[in-house]
């Protein structure tokens, strides 16, 4: 591994009620949804840590065995941005990190390999868009990563794409697969991953 590697954070701590119950477990084409997700970022970073909610230990172990570091978030249930910063702090600190979302089973590999070399060619933040909407995953240098360890709240990562608004480098992207989460199981069954 390089001394600056690229770790995938896969967030996976989201309760699902708007869905009616464990999501990320749902089956999608013959496993389950958080798993198409893990299959897309995996072989685009050096590793994956997915961040689960406490009580999860099925989905931990889903994680687990598709090759995923699990890290249990205590605080999962304030926000996203608990959880984030949750993954950010079981990262190598020299990472530069892909925040990916695993109820977003659609994203293409290609995708996320694409925001890995913005990073490696010294992008700041990566943001991969569609049409000009703005989506998943997000990339990160290493030098936001004690940044991200601070994060609170449910806005995830707005806030400090704001702050270095001058540093976020769009990159356009044909595949809606970044906009795409699935909240409902409406949204499960026109889901095509």
């Amino acid at each position: 591994m390089s001394t600056c590697p690229t770790v995938g954070i896969l967030l996976a701590a989201g309760a699902g009620r708007r869905f009616g119950g464990d999501k990320l477990l749902a089956p999608l084409h013959g496993r389950a949804l958080v798993l198409h997700a893990l299959a897309a970022l995996h072989p685009a970073v050096d590793r994956v840590i997915a961040v689960v909610r406490p009580g999860a230990g099925a989905l931990a172990d889903a994680l687990e065995q598709a090759g995923a570091q699990v890290v249990e978030c205590p605080r999962a249930t304030l926000g996203m941005g608990h959880s984030l910063a949750c993954g950010a702090d079981h990262a190598p600190p020299t990472a530069r990190l892909l925040v990916s979302l695993g109820d977003m089973p659609a994203v293409r590999p290609d995708t996320i390999r694409r925001v890995r070399r913005a990073l490696e060619r010294g992008a700041v933040i990566v943001v991969p868009t569609h049409h000009g909407h703005r989506g998943h995953p997000v990339g990160f240098a290493s030098a936001l990563q004690r940044e991200l360890t601070r994060l609170v709240g449910d806005q995830g990562a707005r806030a400090l794409l704001q702050r270095h608004a001058a540093d976020v480098r769009e990159i356009a992207v044909d595949d809606p697969g970044i906009l795409h989460d699935v909240d409902t199981p409406t949204d499960l069954s026109e889901t095509t991953a």
